[in-house]
């Protein structure tokens, strides 16, 4: 079978090459291509674009570029007119993939949507674009179940959190603190984001609040894209970077200051006490207050159902602020046992590994691909 699968961002990359590996081994004649990133090639599948080309976040920020974004959408339309897939596998990045969907849809093309879109958080009427376009729907966290059934839709299948299939086999390196001329001083871990804009205004008040805690290692996540964003900032002092190796560096930091996101997630279950931390533009934040219907903005808290982690956004993340809660965080704090109890209660909502697989059990099931 033939699977076009679009992601537009740093985790539907990680999710969708995991999702494309599981599938290859339940079809062994499985033809991939779509949008994404380098894990998502690494996996096997030929990229149209680099989701790095359209990584645009906020309101703010999409406007300015939607010449860019057309562009890709008339060539992604265009490509898959030519590929002529069995299946159209949206992941997240709902702005774009809503219209692939779509797209697909008219077209006579199946559709699956691995990551639901957070409908939960706000535009909550996209439903009725899922409703028309989407066949099946795959979730990721065990509360959205519940929002689709309120708006009485029921092609949904609940498969787990697939960030423990990537815990799961992940290995720290022993020689990481070596291989980085770290020492053993404690590490804070900085991840600003994977997209220009975050980084821009996220970065800055990170590095400020290093410079206020001199006698600790603060050490920049980074991944290939990034590298020339972050080192436009002139790393110095007490602060280092490193690339495409966060989860080494979350297994060895004693704290983090998190942007929102799935970040947020990986840092709790990697037992890494944080603060989420994020800024953006003033238009895209205004607009946000009035539309966004959820009480938290990270991952964590939203499972939780309860503030496990401290959520500064905004004016609030101001660098005493985000020292002042690590303080609180790193070994010694006051938070930080009752953060990591908390952690063990997050990890036991989620399903456990295997989410891949059962994702791509339910994808080559509904293509009708016949079990080996």
């Amino acid at each position: 079978m033939k699977y076009y699968v679009v992601a537009g961002e740093a985790s539907g990359d990680l999710h969708a090459s995991n999702l494309i590996k599981a599938i290859a081994q339940l079809d062994g004649n499985a033809v991939f291509k779509g949008l994404g990133g380098d894990r998502m090639q690494a996996a096997g599948m030929p990229l149209l674009l680099h989701y790095k080309d359209i990584a645009f976040m906020g309101i703010a920020e999409v406007l300015q570029n939607l010449g860019t974004i057309r562009k890709a959408l008339h060539r992604c339309e265009a490509d898959i007119l030519q590929f002529k897939p069995d299946v159209l596998i949206a992941v997240d990045y709902p702005g774009f993939n809503l219209r692939m969907v779509k797209f697909a849809k008219q077209h006579g093309i199946k559709t699956v949507y691995y990551i639901s879109p957070k409908l939960w958080a706000w535009r909550s009427s996209r439903v009725e674009t899922i409703r028309k376009y989407v066949d099946k729907v795959i979730l990721i966290f065990p509360f959205e179940e519940s929002f689709y059934r309120k708006h009485r839709y029921t092609n949904v299948h609940y498969v787990g959190n697939p960030l423990l299939d990537e815990l799961r086999d992940f290995q720290h390196t022993g020689t990481f603190r070596f291989n980085n001329g770290l020492t053993e001083r404690p590490i804070v871990a900085l991840l600003p984001g994977s997209r220009l804009q975050e980084i821009n205004r996220c970065l800055p008040p990170m590095l400020e609040c290093a410079a206020l805690m001199p006698t600790y290692q603060f050490v920049i996540a980074g991944m290939k894209h990034t590298r020339p964003w972050i080192e436009k900032f002139g790393l110095q002092g007490n602060v280092k970077a490193v690339f495409d190796q966060t989860y080494d560096l979350l297994s060895h930091s004693d704290a983090a200051l998190v942007t929102s996101g799935t970040a947020t997630l990986e840092a709790a279950l990697l037992n890494v006490p944080q603060v989420c931390a994020y800024r953006t533009s003033p238009i895209t934040y205004l607009v946000a207050k009035q539309v966004v219907k959820v009480p938290y903005i990270s991952l964590v808290n939203l499972v939780a159902g309860k503030p496990v982690i401290p959520e500064l956004i905004q004016n609030d993340m101001q660098p005493q602020r985000l020292a002042e809660w690590l303080h609180y965080l790193l070994p010694g704090g006051a938070k930080r046992d009752a953060m990591l109890a908390d952690y063990a209660a997050v990890r036991e909502l989620l399903k456990g590994s295997g989410a891949s697989q059962r994702a791509a059990k339910v994808t080559v099931d509904f293509v009708g691909v016949a079990n080996p």
